[in-house]
């Protein structure tokens, strides 16, 4: 199970599902529960769509509407890289390498081969059910069919929604080998 990048002790976790299932939401509980713990995390996203990185009529979105193919932006506090290509997630792994983090948050790519939490919206999302290197899957309500199939994958089920996630973060946090 390819769950580090390289070599390296950084751990990655995948947080998939369909549009709308929540995985945003859990994402940033998840970031927020483990640098409380000390931890440095990392994120990378996959939208499946041609998202806007940069406000029209910014400098840098200026840059890339002349053409520019790689546009960098820089302030005493951050960096942003902006690159007119696609990029496969085990390239954007690898540059989060020298940045010292402990674990790295991939949200989407559900086909990656990575350890992955799934979330589904209601039983019709069972067949996420089949992707490999399930950590964990999570449901909106308690369905005694998502239970029976993820129970058939080994997979531990939650309930998850606004004020329901404290047991998934909780196991998330041991699988980081966090101690609480």
């Amino acid at each position: 199970m390819a769950n580090r990048i390289g070599g390296d002790k950084v751990k990655i976790l995948q947080v998939v599902g369909y549009k709308n299932a929540g995985k945003t939401t859990l994402t940033v509980e998840l970031i927020r529960s483990l640098t409380a713990r000390g931890l440095r995390i990392g994120t990378v996203k996959h939208d499946g769509h041609d998202f806007e990185p940069d406000a029209p009529g910014k400098d840098t979105w200026r840059h890339r509407q002349a053409g520019a193919h790689v546009t960098a932006i820089s302030s005493a506090h951050r960096t942003a890289w902006y690159v007119e290509r696609p990029t496969e997630i085990a390239e954007l792994l690898g540059s989060m390498r020298d940045h010292g983090l402990d674990g790295v948050i991939a949200e989407g790519f559900k086909t990656a081969p990575y350890p992955k939490i799934v979330l589904l919206r209601d039983e019709g999302d069972a067949d996420l059910l089949q992707l490999p290197n399930l950590v964990a899957a999570a449901v909106r309500e308690q369905s005694e069919s998502v239970k029976l199939l993820a129970e058939s994958c080994g997979s531990p089920l939650f309930v998850y929604g606004s004020d329901n996630n404290d047991a998934l973060l909780k196991y998330i946090v041991h699988w980081f080998k966090v101690s609480e």
